[in-house]
């Protein structure tokens, strides 16, 4: 297996093109570039935005966001969303993944946050099986989506 040098960081506005080209191949969906700076723009502004990625020669060749949410149960502490966690296809099955999921995980917990909550598509099996075997339990709750569009 071919040695992989990478490192975990903070994204930045320069890395937007990259993300839209790993959100593209994942979700086929067209990215509006400039409505992307702008939104990071405002978003990076707010420290309960977290925003990782992993580069490779200066390309993003994975990414995940977090979202700090306040919590008004129990004793108010506050949790954390995942969202837009993507590697670059043939980066898969090299750790990267887990090592961006660690980092957001530490973030979470340097926060105080109780937990990390997040969804994904059922039918992901290998996605699925990922998760799994790096902590998270799939048994006990039941992911919902509706969307309002």
């Amino acid at each position: 297996m071919d040695k992989i040098n990478y490192k975990i960081r903070n994204l930045n506005d320069k890395d937007l093109v990259d993300v839209a080209e790993l959100y593209t191949l994942f979700w086929k969906d067209s990215m509006d570039i400039p409505k992307m700076e702008q939104k990071f723009s405002d978003l990076s502004k707010n420290p309960n935005y977290i925003f990782l990625c992993a580069e490779e020669n200066r390309k993003v060749i994975g990414t995940i966001q977090g979202i700090i949410c306040d919590e008004l149960y129990g004793d108010c502490a506050p949790f954390l969303v995942m969202e837009n966690f993507v590697i670059a296809e043939e980066y898969r099955g090299k750790g990267i993944g887990r090592q961006l999921l660690n980092e957001l995980e530490k973030i979470g917990k340097e926060k105080k946050c109780s937990q990390i909550i997040f969804i994904t598509e059922a039918d992901r099996i290998n996605t699925v099986e990922f998760y799994e075997r790096v902590g998270f339990n799939s048994t006990s709750h039941k992911g919902f989506k509706k969307s309002l569009e």
